[in-house]
Order: structure tokens, then C-alpha cells, then sequence
């Protein structure tokens, strides 16, 4: 081999060197990985509890191409049986109906653009906050990945296939300090044809607890969007 050969491997098995010492990290995370989705899990399940102490107000806003169709405010707690109650506070009064056929029609297509509406903040519901079961089934699964946002400070962990085929939910976490900040979610309404994008951002109170402080979700294809923000934390007498 000429000495110029030799070169080019040395050259070339460096390069293949240094790319596996960078892969390793990743081959080597699963106990890691195992490690940050327990930690998630935990504080998922310490701030749901912690959460029962509290009482606070939900706003939530329903937009079409950009004009607010709704808005109601609920003063929010979890009763004695565990469950979350609601007591409304104010809501958009319904527009007055037309009467004829013209009213019939316009009546039928805001029933239609309701139902969605409703289905849009009922999605909401089903990834926030996230279920620490199927957190579990993707890892078992193998379907999660880590980003790194910011190295040795903030990670994200997407769980893809998390509800739904197709679907995924990313969380970002402070890795100092196991704290959660925030997540985004890639689903549909009903069917693939109608994506949806959501993302939350979280807030913490006093004792640490988090808590979903903003939530926005867009529904492009029906062109909904929905804003929940949740204010006013108080612990319950």
C-alpha cells in the first residue's frame, strides 16, 4: 500500500471511530432512558395528587379562522370521589337563531362546527397530562427518542404511537433537576386527515407542583384552535 493509502485508512477507520464513540451514548441510554421516564412518571403522579389540595379557574377559549366563538371560565377541584368538578363561572351566550330554511341550514352547520369544537377540547383532555401507562407502553415498546435541546440542561422525550397510530407526544425536561416543562403533541381528529398540533406549557406553584398553565391546540383542517389557561392556584379550606 502507498503511503498515501495509508493515509486515507488511517483517515477513514478514525472518522468510523469517532462516529461510533458518538453512538455509543445512545446504545448504552436505555438506562437513561428507563431513569428520566420513571422520573416523569413521579412527578406526574406527586403534582395530579398535590393538585387535589388546590382549587383554581380554567378559561377556555374556542376560535374559528381566527374569530372567538366561545368562551367560558369554570372554577375547577377535585371532589371526595377523586373526580374533577367544574362549576361554571361565565360562558359566551348562544347567538339567536334565524328562523326559515336559511336558519335551519345555519343552525345545522353550527352543529356540526359544536361537534368538533367539542371533540377538539375533549383531545385536549386525553393527552394532558400524560398517561404514565402509555408513557410506559411506548418505552416497552421501544418507541421513544430523546432530543437534546439544551446539552446537560433541557432534554425532550417523544413518545410516538403514544394514543393513537401516527401520533406522538414530546415532554421537555429539565434534566437538573427531573423537572417537567412543557409538552407537544403531534394527533388527529378522528382520522389522520385532520391533524391536530398542541402544545402546553407548565407552571409550578409554591410547594413545587405542576401544573398545565397554557394550552394551545390548533386544529388547521377545521381551522379551530383552542386556548385553556388555568390561574388563580389557591389551596382548598
Amino acid at each position: 500500500m502507498t503511503t498515501r493509502g495509508c493515509f486515507l485508512l488511517v483517515a477513514v477507520l478514525g472518522v468510523l471511530g469517532s462516529t461510533s464513540s458518538r453512538a455509543q451514548p445512545a446504545a448504552a441510554g436505555d438506562g437513561g432512558l428507563g431513569e428520566r421516564i420513571a422520573a416523569i412518571k413521579q412527578s406526574l403522579a406527586v403534582s395530579q395528587q398535590n393538585l387535589r389540595t388546590y382549587q383554581w379557574i380554567e378559561t377556555t377559549a374556542v376560535s374559528v379562522n381566527g374569530e372567538e366563538k366561545s368562551r367560558t371560565q369554570n372554577t375547577c377541584y377535585y371532589g371526595a370521589d377523586g373526580k374533577l368538578q367544574k362549576v361554571p363561572l361565565s360562558a359566551t351566550p348562544p347567538p339567536a337563531s334565524k328562523p326559515g330554511l336559511r336558519g335551519k341550514i345555519i343552525a345545522s352547520k353550527k352543529a356540526e362546527l359544536s361537534d368538533s369544537m367539542k371533540q377538539a377540547v375533549a383531545l385536549v383532555k386525553t393527552y394532558v397530562p400524560p398517561d404514565p401507562f402509555l408513557l410506559q407502553r411506548c418505552k416497552d415498546a421501544g418507541k421513544v427518542a430523546i432530543e437534546i435541546l439544551q446539552p446537560g440542561k433541557v432534554i425532550r422525550l417523544v413518545f410516538r404511537d403514544y394514543r393513537l397510530p401516527g401520533d406522538f407526544l414530546a415532554i421537555s425536561l429539565d434534566v437538573t433537576s427531573n423537572k417537567l416543562l412543557g409538552f407537544n403533541v403531534s394527533s388527529y381528529l378522528g382520522q389522520p386527515s385532520s391533524p391536530v398540533t398542541m402544545d402546553a406549557q407548565l407552571g409550578s406553584l409554591n410547594d413545587g407542583t405542576t401544573y398545565p398553565a397554557n394550552i394551545n391546540l390548533t386544529a388547521k383542517s377545521a381551522g379551530i384552535s383552542v386556548a385553556i389557561t388555568n390561574t388563580g392556584y389557591r389551596k382548598m379550606n
